[in-house]
């Protein structure tokens, strides 16, 4: 039975996630910020894990570690979005992208890292991105501290690429725009749908280091 790590498995497209890969016979391991779900299976455990905070990080990573098990897909799920709207313009406030740059950037390459030791050869590791990180689409302010940090997000999946060339595929995802707890304005996909294409791709064998969306490329 192979085994799938998800974070933010607890709603939105995670939490569809999980239910899909369970149907599909995997061992799933999911995190939540509380350490709960309404998911109740044979094959889920489900760990705590807030990406605000390093000692979080690093004790859901150790009680992982400690389940000795391979980790053969690791998806990033979990983010957050602070809007940084005043009145009818969108403005870049420092406090709101140290924050946001903690839990949607650093706090997942710290946990990323933690993990890596234990995946399998020709593991794959998926990073929920976002077209709001693509230098191609981007061209008015939509929450920019997020789009900043989707787009650190994207340069992270270029780097770890290249550490584990020949070992382990890393790809970003834009997941679409799903109806979920950070809907765009234009949202009109069920996560179920997205969590479909991204299973997809996390079972494929796809080149690594790239960007999808619906299994193709999508400009960085």
């Amino acid at each position: 039975m192979k085994t799938v790590l998800i974070t933010g498995g607890s709603r939105g497209i995670g939490k569809a996630l999980v239910q899909r890969f369970l149907s599909e016979g995997y061992f799933v391991i999911g995190t939540s910020t509380k350490g709960v779900t309404d998911i109740t299976h044979e094959n889920l455990l489900v760990v705590q894990l807030d990406l605000m905070s390093p000692e979080s990080i690093r004790n859901c990573a150790d009680k992982i570690l400690n389940i000795k098990k391979t980790v053969d897909i690791l998806i990033n799920n979990a983010a957050a979005l602070w809007t940084e709207r005043v009145g009818d313009t969108m403005e870049l406030q420092v406090d709101i992208l140290r924050k946001t740059l903690e839990v949607d950037l650093i706090g997942v390459i710290d946990f990323t890292l933690r993990i890596v030791p234990i995946m399998s050869q020709g593991g794959h590791i998926i990073n929920i991105s976002s077209r709001q990180g693509s230098l191609h689409y981007v061209h008015e302010m939509k929450n920019p501290s997020y789009q900043i940090s989707k787009a650190g997000l994207n340069m992270f999946t270029k780097v770890l690429s290249c550490q584990l060339k020949d070992t382990i595929t890393v790809s970003s995802v834009h997941p679409g725009a799903v109806l979920s707890g950070l809907a765009a304005a234009d949202a009109n996909m069920l996560p179920e749908e997205s969590a479909n294409y991204i299973y997809d791709l996390a079972i494929s064998k796809s080149k690594t280091g790239q960007f999808w969306f619906k299994g193709e490329p999508f400009p960085w």
